[in-house]
């Protein structure tokens, strides 16, 4: 590109960096000007000012992309701009990318078919020429189909059946064995939102309160798999302990003295007796005085303790229906179980316990009530039992009779596996219709 240039200025002259390695020198004749201009005679004398500049020699060479644009054939003088000068115009041809790749497919390659690897053959114990995958370990492989049989049936015609037929034939459980097992899928029914309190209580003693606490205790802890406790919260000197072998003297008032002390589940079991069926039970104060100064707080201190540890709660409260235990225990209780007599005096005031909790707020505890009907005590033998029982059925959810059994009635130790079939089921089926009641989560 050619211009004209004002006679005072000189091109700016750059040497090639690719072809020389030397210091580059850079001349620049200067006019002069005011910015120049001195008060000594040597400056105003001279009439151009040349400055010389040594630069290093170049590092590194340009770039290729560089090299490519660079334009050496111009001298460039970046103090002038003519307005007149053409414009160059210097065409940069793009060099197309490369077309992309596509990656080519994978190919799975198939499993080689080999007679090796027939299960056919393995059932008879070949052994194959090749290594073996795991994937031959099958059950169809492996297991006897000779050997793998059902569960035998319970029952005495199906047992038989059975055994006679080299365990080949097997018809099913019984009904009475399915009758049994549909009453503990009842009893095993699990809970959400914390414990079941379940009060045991009637205004009158001696009608066996402690000893339906002892059955129901038994046969819901013989059956579930979490655990459940009876607490003896009976002012006026319980039995409750004396169901089963006492493995401790500690009571209730060994809980709440020692209440800021238990720390865990360990440390409540030295404080209770358990039984084959694994209830535990807690035992009242021996003592009639100490009997008596159990109150009210007393026995939260223990509710809450026993909350932390067990699913279910039974409660065998004492006959003295004003107490304040038994306020504190029906403020807490998800289901109530009445005991009566049967014996006419017994059966009134076991329905006189009814009419007290209805006039007392618990309404909805009488409607939701089991009644365990003792047909064990004096008296039932000239009594009309299916008359008692059609009166509580207008009261409660459902009534429950407990049979005479001897060892209930020698009121010592009980052993829930010599009691009489009878006397189990009748337990089993108060401790399903129990459990029937409960919520399975809390309301509030």
């Amino acid at each position: 590109m050619a211009t004209e240039r004002k006679k005072d200025e000189a091109p700016l002259r750059l040497l090639d960096a690719e072809n020389s390695s030397q210091p580059r020198t850079i001349t620049r004749h200067v006019p002069p000007s005011s910015a120049f201009r001195a008060d000594s005679t040597a400056a105003n004398s001279s009439e151009n000012l040349t400055i010389n500049i040594d630069l290093p020699a170049t590092v590194h060479a340009a770039p290729d992309d560089e090299v490519a644009v660079a334009i050496h054939e111009f001298p460039i003088d970046p103090g002038f701009v003519d307005s007149e000068s053409t414009t160059t115009s210097v065409a940069v041809v793009a060099v197309p990318d490369e077309a992309p790749v596509e990656p080519e497919a994978t190919v799975i390659p198939e499993l080689p078919i080999n007679e090796a690897y027939s299960r056919r053959d393995r059932l008879n114990g070949e052994v194959s020429s090749t290594p073996e995958p795991a994937a031959m370990l099958t059950a169809d492989r492996l297991l006897d189909a000779r050997k793998t049989r059902r569960t035998p049936p319970e029952g005495r015609w199906p047992g038989f059946v059975y055994a006679l037929s080299f365990h080949l034939i097997n018809i099913g459980d019984s009904a009475k064995a399915r009758a049994a097992k549909a009453v503990d899928a009842r009893i095993v029914k699990q809970f959400e939102g914390g414990t079941r309190f379940v009060p045991i209580l009637t205004r009158k003693g001696g009608v066996g309160k402690t000893t339906v606490t002892t059955l129901l205790g038994m046969a819901l802890a013989d059956v579930r798999d979490d655990r459940v406790i009876a607490v003896d919260a009976n002012p006026d000197r319980g039995t409750l302990a004396e169901r089963v072998n006492k493995q401790t003297r500690a009571t209730v008032r060994d809980v709440v003295t020692r209440a800021a002390s238990i720390g865990g589940f360990t440390d409540f079991t030295t404080l209770v007796s358990r039984d084959e069926t694994r209830l535990d039970i807690l035992a009242s104060d021996t003592d009639p005085l100490l009997s008596e100064a159990f109150d009210e707080n007393d026995y939260n201190v223990v509710a809450d303790l026993t909350a932390r540890f067990y699913s279910i709660v039974l409660t065998d409260c004492g006959t003295g229906i004003v107490h304040s235990v038994m306020r504190a225990t029906l403020q807490r209780a998800d289901s109530v179980v009445i005991v009566s007599g049967g014996s006419v005096d017994e059966a009134r005031l076991a329905s006189e316990t009814l009419t007290w909790l209805e006039a007392n707020g618990y309404g909805a505890l009488v409607k939701n009530a089991v009644v365990a009907l003792n047909t064990a005590t004096q008296g039932t033998n000239l009594v009309k039992l299916e008359e008692i029982e059609a009166h509580f059925k207008s009261r409660v959810r459902e009534i429950v009779r407990i049979p005479y059994d001897p060892q209930l009635a020698a009121g010592s130790v009980v052993s829930y596996k010599d009691l009489k079939p009878l006397t189990q089921n009748a337990a089993r089926e108060l401790a399903a219709l129990v459990v029937d009641g409960l919520p399975v989560r809390r309301e509030n």
